[in-house]
This record gives C-alpha cells, structure tokens and sequence, in this order.
C-alpha cells in the first residue's frame, strides 16, 4: 500500500479516476499502483507525479523515510 500516495491525492482533492485520467492512464492501473500492487514506469510516475505535483522518484525510494507531503 502506497498510503503516501493516496494522501497525496486526496489532498489534491482529486478522485482515483480524475488522477488516472489526468495521468493518461486507466483508473483500475492508477489503482494497482496506489494499493502497492503495480508498480510504474518511469513515464507514469512522472505523468503521475506532475498531476499529483511531488517528485517522481518517490516511486522508486526503498524503505519508510518519505518527504513530508
């Protein structure tokens, strides 16, 4: 589970599928990726990360240390 992420979106006020669609990806990928199920390409966490408006490589950092968001 991505609990970050989520927060994120939420923050922004956005749904998982206005995220997804903004992100050019479908809803059920968003929602794998979210959950910790899937992880993204580097092209999708960037789309992601500019939707969501954080650095896209905290997709790729290992271990519980996170910006604050």
């Amino acid at each position: 589970m991505r609990a970050w992420l989520e927060k994120i979106r939420k923050k922004a006020g956005l749904t998982q599928e206005e995220t997804a669609k903004l992100s050019n990806i479908a809803r059920t990928t968003y929602a794998m990726i979210e959950q910790g199920k899937r992880d993204p390409s580097v092209r999708v966490a960037k789309d992601i990360a500019k939707t969501l408006n954080f650095n896209w490589t905290l997709f790729f950092w290992k271990g519980t240390t996170r910006i604050a968001y």
